[in-house]
């Protein structure tokens, strides 16, 4: 593949270069055949006129350059044109303009390199484009998921400092109070996590340890939301261990199974699974619920992004894509299937 390119690419150097050659060569023949009508007709003797010769000589010579610069000023633009057009498209691209496209013309799209680059940039252009989309959605929703809280501890701190309550009336706004921070602690910490892990290309702090163990305990943090939707948890898996990063994959399992929760219906089941194969470990969770959407699977990983865009459910587009970026740090993957009102979510690691 990378000798195809190296030939594409030479060949529009030579195309450049041929087109470079053909100005030299063209201005050669009129120069060429200027003397040689000047020596036909007798202007240029073979005799002792020798300033005169030197004179037209030197006058051809200044003839041929200005000759040289008309031609290459008038027809470089047919070779320099893609250029311009490249340099223009990342002028308008950097000045925020995200819809450019890269078109060279019906002539240089159909060279191999042309169509190589034009295909490169368009892919650019068009993922800078989706992620100022997710960018500008993720400012909107997480504003939205900010100020909802704080407007909830604000409302219910006045009215307990304005007393007149009852003990239990107190005790449920104080529990408002301290879901409603914690779920703004949540929400910063995993931007805080998003960005460290962004940063960082090189897994470190790895151990071994029990990867079993460590699920279950996930699943007893979230003891109060699937007790609350009656949810069944089925963890049918035996003991296993992993050579990783445990507070990292720590990190996964939060997030994958706060989604199935999250998702599931109520009285439906959340299942997680461990099988080995060969030398990896495939972790799935699974639940019971409402569909992903075809077009949204490919999309999920990406930061800032969510399938429900009327928010009924809290979260803020964060939680996949520090999965996905933690998983590839451990040189694995992540996948998703949705079919059937069934979701699984299917980490694969290096054991």
């Amino acid at each position: 593949m990378r000798r195809i390119e190296r030939k594409q690419r030479l060949a529009l150097t030579i195309l450049f270069s041929s087109v470079v050659f053909c100005f030299i060569i063209v201005t050669v023949l009129i120069v060429g055949g200027v003397i040689i009508f000047l020596v036909h007709n007798g202007v240029l003797k073979n005799g002792n006129d020798v300033p005169r010769v030197d004179y037209l000589i030197f006058n051809i010579v200044i003839a041929s350059i200005i000759l040289g610069l008309i031609l290459t000023a008038v027809t470089s633009r047919i070779p320099l044109k893609p250029v311009n057009s490249f340099i223009n498209a990342m002028n308008r691209l950097a000045s925020g303009d995200y819809k450019t496209r890269l078109h060279f013309g019906k002539f240089f799209d159909k060279h191999p390199t042309a169509l190589e680059l034009m295909a490169s940039f368009n892919n650019m252009a068009e993922e800078l484009e989706k992620t100022e989309m997710l960018r500008s959605d993720f400012i909107n929703n997480f504003s939205h998921e900010f100020k909802t809280p704080i407007v909830s501890i604000a409302g219910f701190a006045k009215l307990l400092k304005h007393g007149n309550l009852t003990e239990e009336q107190r005790m449920d706004y104080i529990n408002i109070i301290e879901e409603e921070s914690l779920r703004l602690a949540a929400m910063a910490t995993n931007v805080l996590n998003l960005t460290k892990i962004e940063n960082q290309t090189i897994l470190t702090g790895a151990s071994e340890f029990n990867l079993s163990e460590q699920i279950r305990n996930c699943v007893l943090l979230f003891e109060n939301k699937w007790s609350k939707k009656n949810i069944e948890l089925d963890l049918t898996f035996d003991e296993y261990t992993v050579y990783a990063n445990e507070e990292l994959l720590k990190e996964v399992w939060i997030n994958l199974i706060d989604n199935a929760i999250k998702f599931c219906d109520r009285d439906g089941t959340v299942r997680i699974d461990i099988t080995e194969i060969e030398n990896r470990l495939l972790i799935s969770i699974s639940d019971t619920g409402e569909e992903i959407p075809e077009e949204a699977k490919e999309l999920i990983f990406r930061k800032f992004f969510q399938v429900d865009e009327s928010h009924s459910v809290a979260g803020n587009g964060i939680g996949l894509a520090i999965v996905k970026k933690i998983v590839e740090l451990h040189g694995g993957d992540v996948t998703v299937s949705s079919r059937n009102r069934k979701t699984v979510f299917t980490v694969s690691l290096p054991k």
